[in-house]
């Protein structure tokens, strides 16, 4: 690693792969010169806008082979022509830099006085020293965005919720406090915490908006993993987030079938299910995480439509998208435009859709098209807004 004029670099030797498959959180299979290989991937988030099938893979041998079980690392990620940082650890090393370069705007006078600096019984990145006064600084590596809004997290992280708790609470005994997300994608201009993912991460976010000094800071990587020289602060717009970031909303099941099965759908009747993996649109007005976690359990009283398909689906998984108004509808059709097939009035018999239920061959979670959709009600959508 090096510090030179024109920006941090990470490697001095990048080779480049194909993405096959996720094998588990920490192990991906690529196709590197014509191979299939195990590789480490380290970053535990779900990554499902990023990780689609023949993505390209930028990837670094690993030095110590003899005690690993896999000879390279992935360590970024082909998005849109550009490469976005998959090594979370790595966010570290670029706030240092930056903190060192003076770059990071309202902390240019900021001093490193230590990493990873223990205080009580937490573990945070950075001890720094700013007018005179020290000041606890946690970094968290955002790959989640869509055209203008980055949000963080991907995935819940009960680990950055502590953190977020721990800091607000030094705060208030008078300890100086704060959190950089680094978000790699320049084009963003926008971060909010990401509500629809990890609800109590962003309500723990947001109660310690005054408590805590919050920067989202976006980056843009060279295709040699070289750090561009164009940095922005983005906007943290709080009342949206207060507004939108509720109990209500829409949601998306994913159940799966593993075999055709007819199943007595109340007064649809008996109805033919394919193979395969389905769709369903819903909404909640209020309480929308117990509804979620009632479609969640197969032991109870049946009284929606899926209901019934859920007491036969060995697989089912919540999507929930939190906003003021339902999107039910609209979500509904656009589910429509990419589905293989459709069960006519199943969950729509309060409304003009022909259904809410929609079926796919394959996993949607691998389809660039069902995460487009999800990228747009839960972060473009908001564009409006702002």
């Amino acid at each position: 690693m090096g510090k030179p004029d024109f920006g941090l670099t990470l490697f001095p030797k990048l080779k480049t792969g194909i993405y096959i498959r996720r094998v588990n959180r920490f192990v991906i299979e690529c196709s590197i010169d014509g191979k299939e290989l195990m590789v480490h991937l380290p970053n535990p988030g779900r990554l499902w806008e990023l990780l689609f099938p023949g993505s390209k893979i930028y990837l670094v041998d690993n030095q110590d082979t003899w005690k690993r079980k896999t000879r390279c690392t992935a360590v970024a990620v082909e998005r849109k022509d550009r490469p976005v940082l998959l090594h979370t650890q790595l966010a570290n090393t670029v706030v240092k830099w930056l903190l060192e370069d003076h770059r990071i705007p309202g902390l240019e006078d900021a001093e490193i006085l230590k990493s990873e600096a223990v205080v009580g019984h937490s573990r945070f990145d950075f001890l720094l020293q700013r007018k005179n006064q020290p000041f606890l600084l946690e970094v968290k590596s955002c790959t989640l965005f869509g055209n203008k809004i980055a949000m963080f997290p991907d995935a819940i992280t009960a680990r950055g919720k502590k953190h977020v708790i721990e800091l607000a609470e030094l705060s208030g005994k008078g300890m100086h406090c704060g959190i950089i997300f680094i978000v790699h994608c320049l084009q963003a201009r926008y971060f909010l915490p990401d509500y629809h993912t990890d609800f109590e991460f962003a309500r723990a976010l947001y109660e310690s908006r005054n408590k805590l000094i919050l920067k989202a800071i976006a980056v843009e990587w060279g295709k040699d993993l070289t750090l561009g020289s164009h940095i922005h602060e983005l906007v943290i717009p709080w009342d949206l987030i207060g507004m939108e970031a509720g109990d209500s909303g829409s949601y998306i099941l994913i159940l799966h079938i593993p075999e055709n099965t007819e199943i007595t759908v109340g007064k649809l009747g008996a109805v033919l299910f394919r193979k395969g993996y389905y769709l369903y649109a819903g909404s909640a007005r209020k309480n929308l995480k117990k509804r979620i976690e009632r479609h969640l359990r197969k032991r109870k009283k049946f009284f929606w439509h899926i209901d019934y398909l859920r007491d036969k689906a060995d697989y089912c998984m919540a999507l929930p998208i939190r906003s003021r108004t339902s999107v039910e509808h609209e979500l509904a059709e656009a589910l429509s435009n990419i589905s293989d097939w459709f069960i006519q009035g199943f969950g729509s018999s309060d409304c003009s859709c022909k259904t809410h239920l929609f079926g796919m061959q394959d996993n949607p979670i691998d389809n660039p098209q069902f995460m487009n959709i999800l990228l747009n009600f839960r972060i473009n959508r908001l564009e409006r807004e702002l």
